[in-house]
């Protein structure tokens, strides 16, 4: 095929949404007179000056205003994120080291903040000198990935390690775009695509991580397979897969190691009626069921954000955007209506890892089992938010600023949104019944704030939100959405299918199956209740039977609370009949009363892997083992997949960690909790899926001397805005 043809392919990653091939060789620098807004993996570019004048609402206004020149940013906290100046000095750093003076082989796979030590951060106020600032590299150099610290003080690197477990770090863009045009020089590949009556210029192709199967092969060499579609008449090439052809291909040396080809009696579904796009469906008729709907704020909002200090009611804390996380928060404090004093709740949390296993052990399909955090960078798939849509009016939006494989500062525009939501719940209420004689009628609304990210993981949508409510409670949520990734098939209907054919999903239309697959959450909490040295509780929910002489019931619950010693003892996996409360405690601060304060994790619905523990993909992704565990703190156990997840083995995991089995009792601990979804598809998840969400609750209990919604006022009429919608009909 001419090369000249290769870059009319639009291609899509499995970490990232579509990416023209030309993109990532111009990537945009700070270094312009008019600095780009330029997400990498949607291949758009703007001039600063419109994207925001058109994206970013003016009714906020901050101190660090988002249209701020991100040239001139300065770190004002121990935790921001690096600048465009810090990412700079980092290049001109490294560009001196031997490491990288000595060979033009090297990508720089991860150039981050590295946090300095947290005793010192909590020591730090603000008005004090900055603490030092580090960036933490990981680089791959002639095959071995590094890890080093640029200390930016004294221009220095100060530590240089190589990697030790196995695995590889987060694939560049360089990586997954390079691969792309391999197979297409392929002469047996373009036949497998051609035969089946595709044009190659209706192409679209996925890089997809291998995984780890011990494949003697596969062994010591970066590998990736790739995938394609056809996107004739559609946008929704994910409903028109090219079934059974797959290249194996060396990332590094840019070569096919094989190439295989087993579909070639299945079609390309016609994708007829798949265009998901509003302007589409409007060429039918008009569709608006609903009438637009708006939180209007007469007043403004009620949270302010300082650089990435961000406050409301009764909170405050840090927010910034990661590459490999997306969001982290950090240094969460709540303060006390009684005492008016800031009380620390947790250090940091996040979305350490993801986990979405594929159950078809076909050889087109066994190796779909992605790790997005560790293998593509959750943050580097988060894209721009839409206002209006993705975010009310009001919201604030903040920018990320992440490293190409060249180390050069690039915008992630519009990555996260802070607003306020309000859908008409209560908060609160309670109304006299008329035999007290006391006419008494109390509600508090329901205001919350919320953070957002929305990370396009190819054809899946993850809404990761943040919201923080009036009663000290802590929600995180993730919602999936997007479009399923579907299997072809020579079926039409079901009744072809014989008694004995497991189709590994459901037929969702003419030639498409929609295979069963879990995803997995987990997430980092570093809880600081009152203090860093904490203890879990285990508190079980126990049945005890009373006898003729003691009572007329024959039974009630009791609570049986029992302190973890050791992470064994926090391995927890979740039973409907054994029920508990799992309470993160500080045994040296008590309450008034005599009871120890604390924060209980309250989970919500979610899955267990069923898969086989020694099956290649869970055991790389063990940290799904368990829904809860619990650590001592450790600054290098961050990832639950391990540092470098791609092609790992599964030998530095959050269970590797756990089962060394130390001290967590009034230590400083970490809580790990895995949100999961089993995902059967259905014909109403085609062509495109309904939104669905789980969420866990970090919810104060025994925290306050009372309930801190009392502070809380009810909306009146003079509060609100004089206009009024059109009564129902």
């Amino acid at each position: 095929m001419e090369a000249k043809n290769l870059w009319r392919f639009l291609v899509l990653s499995t970490g990232v949404a579509i990416i023209s091939l030309v993109s990532w060789l111009h990537l945009p620098s700070f270094s312009n007179k008019e600095v780009l807004n330029c997400n990498l993996y949607s291949g758009w570019c703007t001039s600063k000056n419109r994207f925001y004048s058109s994206a970013r609402p003016n009714e906020i206004k901050n101190p660090s205003s988002p249209t701020s020149d991100h040239q001139s940013e300065i770190p004002q906290h121990p935790l921001d994120p690096l600048t465009v100046q810090e990412f700079n000095r980092v290049r001109t750093i490294l560009s001196s080291h031997p490491l990288f003076k000595s060979s033009s082989g090297y990508t720089l796979n991860s150039v981050v903040l590295e946090e300095p030590d947290k005793k010192l951060v909590l020591k730090w106020k603000k008005g004090d000198p900055l603490l030092p600032r580090k960036a933490s590299v990981v680089a791959v150099v002639k095959g071995v990935s590094h890890v080093l610290t640029v200390d930016l003080e004294i221009s220095q690197v100060t530590s240089h390690e190589t990697g030790s477990a196995s695995g590889y770090p987060i694939m560049t863009m360089e990586d997954m775009v390079g691969v792309l045009e391999v197979p297409l020089k392929s002469t047996e590949f373009n036949r497998s695509i051609t035969k089946r009556g595709v044009n190659l210029a209706d192409l679209a192709c996925l890089p997809i991580s291998s995984g780890w199967y011990g494949i003697p092969v596969e062994e010591n060499r970066r590998l990736i397979k790739v995938q394609c579609y056809s996107k004739e008449g559609t946008v929704n090439f994910y409903m028109k897969p090219i079934e059974g052809v797959t290249a194996l291909v060396d990332m590094d040396r840019k070569e096919v190691l094989a190439i295989s080809d087993d579909g070639q009696n299945i079609p390309v579904a016609n994708g007829a009626n798949t265009d998901y796009r509003y302007s589409i469906q409007k060429l039918n008729g008009e569709l608006r069921l609903l009438n637009p709907i708006s939180l209007e704020q007469p007043k403004g909002p009620s949270f302010s954000v300082d650089g990435h200090l961000v406050k409301w009611a009764t909170w405050e804390f840090h927010l910034r955007p990661d590459p490999r996380a997306g969001i982290i928060i950090s240094q969460v404090k709540v303060r006390d209506p009684d005492t008016s004093k800031l009380r620390n709740v947790m250090y940091k949390g996040f979305t350490s890892e993801l986990f979405v296993p594929y159950m078809d052990p076909t050889e087109g399909w066994y190796f779909k089992t992605y790790m997005d955090a560790g293998e593509y960078g959750f943050g580097l798939q988060a894209m721009p938010l839409d206002p209006l849509n993705d975010c009310p009016r009001n919201a604030y939006y903040m920018d990320g600023v992440f490293a190409s494989s060249d180390g050069t500062p690039y915008l992630q525009p519009n990555m996260i949104c802070i607003f306020e939501s309000y859908a008409g719940d209560i908060a609160w209420r309670h109304a006299e019944c008329p035999i007290t004689g006391l006419k008494v009628t109390e509600v508090r609304p329901k205001v919350t704030l919320v953070v957002r990210m929305a990370a396009a993981v190819a054809n899946y949508d993850y809404i990761v939100d943040w919201e923080f409510q009036t009663d000290g409670l802590i929600r995180a949520k993730v919602g999936l959405s997007g479009i399923l990734m579907v299997k072809g098939t020579t079926y039409e209907n079901m009744d072809q299918v014989p008694e004995k054919d497991y189709l590994y999903g459901t037929l969702l239309s003419e030639n498409i199956i929609g295979v069963i697959h879990d995803h997995y959450i987990t997430y980092y909490l570093d809880m600081d209740v009152d203090g860093s040295d904490n203890s879990f509780v285990k508190v079980n929910i126990k049945k005890e039977e009373t006898s003729s002489e003691e009572s007329p019931r024959k039974s009630y619950l009791k609570a049986v609370k029992k302190v973890a010693k050791t992470e064994k003892d926090g391995q927890i996996r979740l039973k409907l009949y054994d029920p508990s409360e799992f309470h993160v405690v500080n045994p040296l601060k008590k309450t008034r009363v005599g009871n120890p304060v604390g924060y209980k994790l309250v989970p919500g619905a979610t899955a267990a892997s069923l898969l086989d523990p020694e099956d290649p993909p869970q055991k790389r992704a063990a940290f799904t083992n368990n829904q809860i565990w619990v650590t001592p703190y450790n600054k290098t156990e961050q990832w639950a997949g391990g540092l470098f997840v791609y092609q790992s083995k599964g030998d530095d995991t959050l269970q590797v960690w756990s089962d060394r089995d130390r001290p967590i009792e009034n230590k400083d601990i970490v809580l790990w909790y895995t949100i999961g979804f089993h995902h059967i598809p259905c014909q109403e998840d085609y062509p495109i899926m309904p939104t669905v969400s789980s969420s866990f609750d970090l919810k104060p209990v025994n925290f306050f001397e009372r309930n801190p919604i009392l502070g809380v006022p009810p909306n009146l009429d003079e509060d609100l805005p004089v206009c009024k919608a059109h009564k129902s009909a």
